[in-house]
């Protein structure tokens, strides 16, 4: 039996269980044998990019999932439980598979199992599934956590970000959007004190007409989310930074295009069209292993 025909038995029988033990604690885990085999290919075709300059990879990485469908909500399963999709993403999970992958490859002994790990530690509070709340919901909240975790490092102020006033609410001002909420005022609650931790902290964003001028700074691989003037939200779309040929602009998984792409347009560009996005905020991946 080949690699990758044992790899789809072992992660068809995970996926009939329906669960995984991390940190002594049980949670359900989402995911078909079509992700394992996915992720068995990303691995063989990058194996001679692990030990590379981590900017490189994870363009890399990003650039692998170019034409991957945009499905959104892919996340919202109950009981919450970490969902490992590689084969559909939204903006946000397409980031987070691309640090997830970037971080496992450049492990000494690369596994599904540990690409696992990685995408749980990236995407909830403390890397711990406990309930929906846990799951890092604003990207502002997101980037913070990571930090603290030494995942990435927050750069928009030192790039020349201006101070920024946040008053996140949307979520708990909205349970109704979200079918985890309604009916539960005391996750409610959470969600509003979590709202009001955030906006304590200090923020900065860098004013779209602001990039041109400083976009220099933004390297290959950071990851780039776009600040919105949406009352309660903080951003509305998230990608992949990538210098090409000179221009940046950035790769993502496209609502509109229904896809993973490059953006043919520069990021400036992009910005400009966007009437509700009033800036942006930078995170730069960390080198890990």
């Amino acid at each position: 039996m080949g690699r990758i025909a044992i790899l789809v038995f072992v992660c068809s029988f995970l996926w009939s269980l329906g669960m995984i033990r991390a940190d002594e604690r049980s949670f359900p885990l989402y995911y078909t044998a079509e992700d394992s085999v996915v992720f068995e290919r990303y691995v063989c075709s990058m194996e001679e990019e692990a030990g590379g300059d981590l900017e490189d990879l994870l363009i890399r990485t990003a650039l692998f999932f170019r034409e991957t469908p945009y499905v959104g909500g892919t996340l919202e399963q109950e009981p919450e439980g970490l969902v490992a999709n590689l084969r559909e993403m939204d903006c946000t999970t397409f980031v987070e598979s691309v640090l997830a992958l970037a971080r496992t490859l450049r492990e000494e002994s690369p596994s599904f199992s540990s690409f696992l790990d990685n995408l749980r530690e990236i995407r909830y509070r403390e890397g711990m599934i406990r309930g929906y709340t846990d799951r890092l919901h604003y990207m502002t909240d997101w980037v913070y956590e990571n930090e603290r975790k030494g995942i990435v490092r927050d750069i928009t102020r030192e790039l020349g970000g201006s101070p920024w006033r946040l008053a996140l609410s949307f979520i708990s001002a909205h349970p109704d959007r979200y079918r985890q909420l309604e009916g539960h005022p005391e996750l409610v609650r959470v969600m509003r004190d979590r709202e009001r931790a955030i906006n304590g902290r200090p923020h900065y964003y860098i004013p779209k007409e602001e990039l041109a001028r400083l976009e220099g700074g933004i390297r290959n691989g950071d990851i780039i989310s776009f600040v919105t003037s949406i009352k309660g939200l903080d951003v509305t779309h998230t990608g992949i930074a990538y210098w090409r040929e000179g221009e940046l602009t950035f790769i993502h998984a496209s609502s509109v295009v229904g896809k993973v792409i490059v953006q043919p347009s520069s990021l400036v560009e992009y910005m400009t069209g966007i009437k509700r996005c009033v800036g942006l905020l930078v995170a730069r991946p960390i080198t890990a292993h």
